[in-house]
């Protein structure tokens, strides 16, 4: 394809890590959505910004509001009875909501600062003073204030998230990697002495999780089991290969898993690059 046995390998190599972190992706993607992790985690991040941990105060308030949680009943009397957890909140909703929230606890409406002075929790009412302060008791100033503290919060959140999903997607990847018996070792080495394999690849754009799990599975690269690593006749479970070929491959799946922690469109931008390459140097003028 491109007379070049580098570049052919380079292609495999990237065409298989694309097809497995799309497939990661969506997999992890529905386990968090099963899991209900973007929610949980928002949940916990108020608790830890409110400093309210057991969530029976300000926190359970704001999930009992209308801005903050529109899906909520408005009646839960504790964390555990919420059901539907907002995965997201605007910031303008959460200073609004906290804003409204603390003048209907207190019972002091139209006078924020009185508000903030009934605040419970020590840190939490003296950050709320300083920030009314610095506003000049302007209430849209205010709001903005908490707005701001808000968002710095909740992008530390993410990057909390970020890496919890980079743990399931070395999992699954890991998971696909062994099932499907995708060794990157093995196939750099198949790929390196046969680099015409790839004249049998599809390199069409894959849309979705669905095609790539079909691509990898009509694939002419050497992926998938000829043989089970392990077999188990008569009560007893014999190893079909030696310690030094389990550990080759093992270290090729975790190759495969790795990968995916690069995400989907890093792949796929490295696949454009490198097939747009030209064997016989640059396109003259």
């Amino acid at each position: 394809m491109f007379n070049s046995t580098v570049l052919e390998v380079a292609v495999g190599l990237t065409f298989c890590f694309l097809s497995v972190s799309l497939i990661v992706s969506s997999v992890s993607e529905g386990i968090s959505s099963f899991l209900k992790l973007r929610g949980k985690y928002l949940l916990d991040g108020l608790k830890t910004l409110l400093n309210d941990r057991a969530g029976t105060g300000l926190v359970l308030d704001l999930y009992n509001h209308a801005r903050l949680n529109p899906g909520g009943s408005g009646r839960a009397a504790g964390v555990e009875e919420l059901h539907g957890l907002p995965s997201y909140v605007d910031a303008r909703q959460f200073a609004v909501a906290l804003n409204e929230v603390l003048q209907a606890a207190s019972g002091t409406p139209g006078d924020m600062l009185a508000a903030i002075e009934h605040v419970p929790d020590v840190q939490l009412r003296g950050v709320l003073r300083n920030m009314y302060r610095r506003a000049g008791a302007d209430l849209q100033r205010f709001e903005a204030e908490v707005a701001y503290w808000f968002d710095n919060a909740m992008d530390r959140l993410a990057g909390d998230y970020k890496r919890t999903m980079q743990w399931c997607a070395l999992l699954v990847g890991f998971t696909l990697a062994v099932l499907m018996n995708i060794d990157a070792l093995h196939l750099f080495k198949v790929l390196w002495a046969h680099p015409a394999l790839m004249l049998q690849v599809d390199l069409t754009p894959l849309p979705d999780a669905h095609s790539a799990l079909a691509n990898l599975r009509a694939t002419s690269l050497p992926i998938g089991w000829e043989r089970p690593p392990f077999t188990y006749e008569d009560g007893v479970l014999a190893s079909t290969c030696t310690f030094s070929e389990f550990a080759q491959m093992a270290a090729g799946w975790a190759i495969t898993a790795s990968s995916t922690l690069f995400g989907s469109p890093f792949w796929f931008d490295l696949l454009q690059r490198i097939t747009h390459l030209r064997g016989t140097g640059p396109k003259a003028a």
